[in-house]
């Protein structure tokens, strides 16, 4: 029975808001806490840290549970021996079953100690909540699906289809060595599975820690740089001219931002929006009601993308990042510069994104150019009632009452990699996060201890629905 209805909300409220520490952990919650503290506390960043050391750090703990050398494969490259990743791989009882694949990165976003309030690569557990960098994003599903792995094989559990997990580096950096990337170059046989659970869904609380929505990423945006450029044979400051580089190039940003992508609807984005209008209600709902009927509702469209999240999963968008230019106080500038990230929605290329980006400038003398990486642009798995129906089937008994929707993630993740090899890849629902994204990426990352735990349980009962599935 759930705990609300055991103690009532206000108490439940009550309970919940204390650290976890004060409450009863059983022996397997205990055991997860010292495996997901020794994955944050291992230092994964890319200019100081180690997934390879998180890695074998992970494998051991398998190999104690009882895994074979044959079940875990590492992996790495002489180029970059510390970015390194495993898979490991439970064997499932019936050859014909499809494997399935849990994925999940253990690098971590950089975190400078004097900028935090605490140590970023000590676990504290404060107030309801755990900090460290990681310890939401992406060390709290990394370590919930080695726990599982763990638990499995104490349970004796055997799955008919196999079940296999690869922890990577390098989902939280654009230039270095990727794991997923390279493994399904490389080595797409370990990782072959007819579908992959990983990051992007979860549940959004609101600032008081209520339960408000849990979705299930299907589908998510690529991410392309461009770099726009303008150059000129410059000369002396003293003698001003009309064809100023710096100047031609705010012309053209003050265009990039001025422009805005068509609404670009495909069967997730509009199954949130239609469930998310019945949500909210009022005018934003209505407003969503008539976008999805008619896109090119501009009155509709305004209303909707007020919001700024909701304004990213309707379009492509582009955004200016980075500027450059000129070199000397006093020359006329030769050149300047500027990057624009873009997320472009799925349908649409990275050649038709640069295409609007040189049609709205406008001027031949602005070059455009998508800078690399360029990488392949994510395939939308199909909503697989077979997906859909166990995850919502689930929540209903860990989450009653709570409204679950498919979203397109608005980021991007490592999914893209396992895509463009044929493994459909979806972001599970569970962990319950923060209105303001827990501070992943930024300063003071935390994730709710009581999310964390009843997260790891949904997330449990659901691999081993997956895994006993037809």
């Amino acid at each position: 029975m759930h705990l609300k209805n055991l103690l009532g909300a206000a108490s439940a409220a009550a309970l919940l808001a204390q650290p976890l520490a004060a409450q009863t952990l059983r022996p397997d919650q205990a055991q997860f806490r010292e495996l997901y503290q020794e994955l944050v506390e291992t230092n994964t960043t890319l200019s100081a840290g180690s997934c390879t050391e998180a890695a074998h750090k992970m494998g051991a703990r398998l190999k104690a549970a009882g895994f074979s050398d044959s079940d875990i494969t590492y992996f790495a490259t002489p180029e970059h021996p510390k970015e390194g990743g495993v898979v490991a791989v439970l064997k499932g009882t019936d050859a014909k079953a499809k494997p399935m694949l849990l994925l999940a990165h253990i690098d971590v976003v950089e975190a400078k100690r004097e900028d935090w309030t605490r140590d970023p690569f000590k676990l504290v557990e404060e107030n309801g909540f755990f900090y460290a960098r990681g310890s939401a994003d992406d060390k709290s599903m990394a370590a919930i699906w080695t726990d599982s792995l763990i638990r499995f094989k104490h349970e004796g559990f055997r799955p008919k289809r196999t079940i296999k997990m690869a922890l990577t580096c390098g989902e939280e950096t654009t230039y270095a060595f990727n794991g997923a990337e390279w493994i399904a170059k490389n080595k797409p046989e370990l990782i072959a599975a007819g579908f992959a659970l990983n990051e992007g869904g979860g549940g959004r609380l609101d600032p008081q820690g209520n339960r408000q929505m849990l979705v299930t990423q299907i589908g998510e945006k690529a991410t392309q740089n461009y770099r726009l450029e303008t150059t000129n044979p410059g000369g002396h400051s003293s003698r001003p001219v009309p064809d100023n580089a710096i100047y031609e190039l705010a012309d053209a940003l003050e265009k990039v931002r001025a422009y805005e992508f068509p609404v670009h609807f495909n069967d997730v984005n509009r199954a949130f929006f239609t469930n998310t209008s019945k949500m909210l209600g009022g005018e934003t709902g209505a407003a969503m009601t008539a976008l999805i009927a008619n896109p090119n509702d501009a009155a509709a469209d305004k209303i909707v993308s007020a919001d700024p999240t909701f304004h990213s999963m309707l379009r492509t968008t582009c955004v200016a990042t980075l500027l450059d230019g000129g070199h000397a106080n006093n020359a006329l500038p030769q050149r300047a510069g500027a990057n624009v990230n873009c997320r472009i929605a799925p349908g649409e290329t990275v050649e038709t994104t640069q295409a609007a980006l040189e049609k709205a400038i406008g001027d031949p003398k602005v070059k455009v150019t998508a800078v690399p990486p360029i990488r392949p642009l994510a395939v939308t798995p199909p909503l697989d009632p077979k997906i859909i129906g166990p995850s919502q089937t689930l929540a209903k008994k860990y989450f009653p009452g709570v409204p679950m929707t498919p979203v397109m993630s608005t980021g991007a993740t490592d999914g893209i990699f396992l895509e463009a090899i044929g493994i459909p890849v979806y972001g599970v629902p569970g962990i319950f996060g923060e209105s303001d994204g827990n501070g992943a990426h930024g300063l003071n990352e935390r994730i709710r201890v009581h999310s964390l735990y009843e997260g790891r349980d949904y997330l449990y009962d659901l691999v081993k629905l997956y895994a006993n599935a037809s």
